[in-house]
C-alpha cells in the first residue's frame, strides 16, 4: 500500500511563522486580548497548539467497548415508569437510572423508595441482564435496601446484578444546605448499608462522588472535580474505618459528572477526573486502577423555550462524555426543563446516544483526545487547580467539614455570579432564550404528571446549600410575564423601532434590537423605513405602545437622531437608542434617550427596566 503525504505540496510552517502572520492581520492589537481566552477557572485558553508527542491515553473506557446507554426512571407513578423502561430496554437502551424523589437529578419528579414501588417500576426486566444506576435522595434514604430486597424477591442471584448503590449523603447535604446528624454518624449508617448489601452478595459500588451539585449550582469544572474528588476520599476513609482492605475500598466507589456543551472542557474534565482519582490510590499505595465514571447531560444549560436546542446542547454532552471515556451516560430529555418529558422526547435521548454509537463509532477508540494540544493543556490545567482545590478541602478537615463550612459553596457562589453577569450580558449565549428568541414558537408536549413535593429534612446541622439553577431562567421568567400580558390583554408588549436613513443603514442595528428585545417577550415593531420624521412619528403612535428604539447607523445618527429623539419623546414615548453613544451621548441624552443597547451591556436589566415603563405606561 502506497504511503499518502497529505498537503505534501505546502511549504512546512512553525508556530513563529503563524505568530507573524497573525500580528500582521492584528494590526497592533493585543494577541491575548483578542485570542485568548480564559475559563471560569481562570484557565488560559489559547487559540492554536501543536500536537503533543509521547502521551499515553488516559486509563478508562477501553477501546471499542460502548457506553451503557442509561434510560431515566422517574416517573411518580410505577406502572407508568414501568412502561417507560421496558420501552426503553426494547429500543436500545442497555440500562436504567432510577431516580427518587428528592435525588440530585430529580427535577421536580422521581419514585418513591418502597420495596412495592421499585418492585413494580422494574417488572419484567431483566435485572441480570442490565445495569441499573440509582440516584438516591435523603428522604429515601431505605431505598437501596429495597432495591435489593426486590432483587431478590425475583429469586435473582445479587452476584449477576450489575447494580451501581449511588449513595451519596455529603452531596446531598451540600446541595440541601442541611445534614440530619454529623457526619460521623451518617458515614457509620452508609458503611452498614454497604456492608448490608455486600453480605447480601450485592458487588457494589455502594457510594458515588457526585460532582453535579456544584454543576447545578453554576460552579466551575474544577470546583465539580475537587468536590467530587474530595467525597471520594471521604467515602475511602469511610470503608476502610469499617474494616473493608483499602484495595477493596475503592471498588466500591464509583463517579457521577455533569456533561455539558463546553464538548472540549467537557472532556478534559472527564479525563482529568481520572488523573486525579489515580494520583489519589498513588498516594494511597495503590497501584492504579480504572474507576467506574458515570455522565449526566447538564441540567443547568436546558431551556423551556425554543426546547428543540437543547437536543444540539445534549448531543455535544453526550459526544463530550463519550470521547472522555464515560462509562456510562443518561440523557435528560429535551424537554426536561418543561415537565416530565413524553415518549417522543424520551426517544430521542435514546437514540442521540445510539447514533453517536452505533453510526459514528465514537466509542471505537481509547482516549481517541491524547495528544491533542489543546485537551492535553485543559486537562492538565483543570487537574492542577482542581487538586489544589481538593488541598483546601483536606486542610478544611475533609469533605464534611469543608462542606459544613461552606468552603465549595462560597467559591461556587462567585463562579454562579460571574456566569449570570455573562449570561445577562449575552457574553454567554443560550440560543433560543438569550440569542435568536423566537415568540411565536409552539409548545411542547409533556405528561401530565405533577410535581413530587418531598418533606424537608430534619435537619441537625445547616450550613450554605448549592441550589439547583438553569442559566435561562432570569429571560425566561421575562418570557412568562410576556404571555401573561398577550392572554391578558391579547397582545404582547412591544417596542417601537425608530429606523432612520435607508434601509442598507439600519438593517444591521434594527436586527440587533429585535433580537434583544424578543429575549425578553417584547416583540419588535419595525419597518422598512420612513420617507420623513412625520410618517415615523404616525406609526409610532399607531403602535400602541411608549418604548421606541432609534436604530441606524453612527452616520446616521450625528445627522437625525437628535431631532428623532426629540421628536419623540414629545410624543411620549420612552426612548432608547441602538449603538454605543460615543461623543454624542451627552447631547442624545438631553434631547431624550434613557438607554444605549449594544453588544456587551446587561441586556437583562435593560429589559426588566423597558418593562417598569411599559407597564408604567
Amino acid at each position: 500500500m502506497t504511503n499518502v503525504s497529505f498537503a505534501a505540496e505546502f511549504p512546512p510552517t512553525d508556530a513563529a511563522a503563524w505568530r507573524s502572520l497573525v500580528e500582521t492581520a492584528l494590526k497592533g492589537a493585543d494577541f491575548d486580548k483578542r485570542l485568548v481566552s480564559r475559563s471560569y477557572d481562570g484557565l488560559r485558553v489559547e487559540p492554536l497548539y501543536p500536537r503533543v508527542a509521547g502521551v499515553h491515553a488516559v486509563a478508562g473506557r477501553a477501546g471499542g467497548e460502548p457506553w451503557q446507554v442509561m434510560a431515566r426512571t422517574d416517573h411518580p407513578d410505577a406502572a407508568e415508569a414501568n412502561k417507560q423502561a421496558l420501552l426503553d430496554l426494547e429500543n436500545g437502551a442497555t440500562g436504567l437510572s432510577l431516580v427518587f424523589a428528592g435525588a440530585l437529578g430529580a427535577y421536580g419528579y422521581g419514585l418513591d423508595g418502597s420495596e412495592a414501588t421499585i418492585a413494580r417500576a422494574l417488572e419484567n426486566v431483566w435485572l441480570d441482564a442490565v445495569a441499573i444506576e440509582t440516584d438516591f435522595s435523603a428522604q429515601q434514604k431505605d431505598a437501596g435496601l429495597n432495591l435489593a430486597k426486590a432483587v431478590k424477591a425475583r429469586g435473582i442471584d445479587p452476584a449477576k446484578t450489575q447494580i451501581r448503590f449511588a449513595h451519596d449523603p455529603l452531596g446531598l447535604m451540600a446541595r440541601n444546605g442541611a445534614a440530619p446528624r454529623p457526619w460521623a454518624e451518617t458515614a457509620k449508617l452508609l458503611a452498614g448499608f454497604a456492608a448490608d448489601l455486600a453480605g447480601q452478595g450485592f458487588k457494589g459500588p455502594f457510594a458515588v462522588a457526585d460532582g453535579r451539585a456544584v454543576h447545578a449550582a453554576g460552579g466551575s469544572e474544577a470546583q465539580e472535580l475537587a468536590f467530587a474528588l474530595g467525597n471520594a476520599v471521604a467515602y475511602l476513609r469511610m470503608f476502610v474505618d469499617a474494616g473493608v482492605p483499602l484495595d477493596q475500598a475503592r471498588k466500591l466507589i464509583f463517579f457521577r459528572l455533569a456533561a455539558d456543551a463546553d464538548e472540549f472542557m467537557t472532556i478534559a474534565k472527564s479525563r482529568a477526573l481520572r488523573k486525579l482519582w489515580a494520583r489519589v490510590e498513588e498516594a494511597s499505595g495503590l497501584t492504579p486502577q480504572p474507576a467506574f465514571v458515570s455522565a449526566e447531560t447538564a441540567w443547568r444549560m436546558m431551556t423551556q423555550r425554543d426546547p428543540y436546542v437543547n437536543m444540539l446542547r445534549t448531543t455535544i454532552a453526550i459526544t463530550a462524555a463519550g470521547l472522555g471515556g464515560a462509562d456510562s451516560i443518561s440523557v435528560l430529555p429535551f424537554t426536561a426543563a418543561r415537565g416530565l418529558p413524553d415518549a417522543f422526547a424520551r426517544r430521542v435521548a435514546r437514540n442521540q446516544q445510539l447514533i453517536l454509537l452505533e453510526e459514528s463509532n465514537l466509542y471505537r477508540v481509547a482516549d481517541p483526545a491524547a495528544g491533542s494540544g489543546g485537551i492535553e493543556a485543559l486537562t492538565t490545567q483543570l487537574a492542577q487547580t482542581a487538586w489544589s482545590l481538593f488541598q483546601d478541602i483536606e486542610k478544611a478537615g475533609g469533605a464534611a467539614a469543608a462542606i459544613e463550612h461552606g468552603l465549595m459553596q462560597k467559591k461556587v457562589a462567585e463562579t454562579r455570579k460571574a456566569h449570570e453577569a455573562n449570561v445577562a450580558r449575552r457574553k454567554e449565549p443560550l440560543t433560543g432564550a438569550t440569542e435568536f428568541p423566537h415568540l411565536g414558537e409552539s409548545d411542547v408536549k409533556v405528561l401530565d404528571a405533577s410535581r413530587v413535593t418531598v418533606p424537608p429534612l430534619t435537619a441537625a446541622i445547616t450550613f450554605d446549600a448549592l441550589p439547583q439553577i438553569r442559566l435561562a431562567e432570569p429571560f425566561e421568567a421575562l418570557r412568562d410575564k410576556s404571555d401573561a400580558i398577550a392572554r391578558k390583554s391579547g397582545s404582547r408588549p412591544k417596542v417601537f423601532l425608530a429606523n432612520l436613513g435607508k434601509l442598507s443603514e439600519f438593517t444591521t442595528r434594527a436586527g440587533y434590537a429585535k433580537n434583544f428585545y424578543e429575549a425578553g417577550g417584547i416583540e419588535a415593531i419595525g419597518s422598512d423605513g420612513y420617507k420623513d420624521q412625520a410618517e415615523m412619528l404616525a406609526a409610532f403612535r399607531k403602535s400602541g405602545t411608549n418604548l421606541a428604539c432609534i436604530c441606524s447607523s453612527d452616520k446616521v445618527y450625528e445627522a437625525e437622531a437628535v431631532a428623532a429623539a426629540k421628536a419623540l419623546a414629545e410624543a411620549g414615548a420612552t426612548i432608547h437608542l441602538a449603538g454605543r453613544p460615543g461623543e454624542l451621548e451627552a447631547i442624545l441624552k438631553e434631547a431624550g434617550v434613557r438607554t444605549f443597547i449594544y453588544v456587551g451591556c446587561d441586556v437583562l436589566s435593560t429589559l426588566q427596566t423597558a418593562y417598569d415603563s411599559l407597564v408604567a405606561s
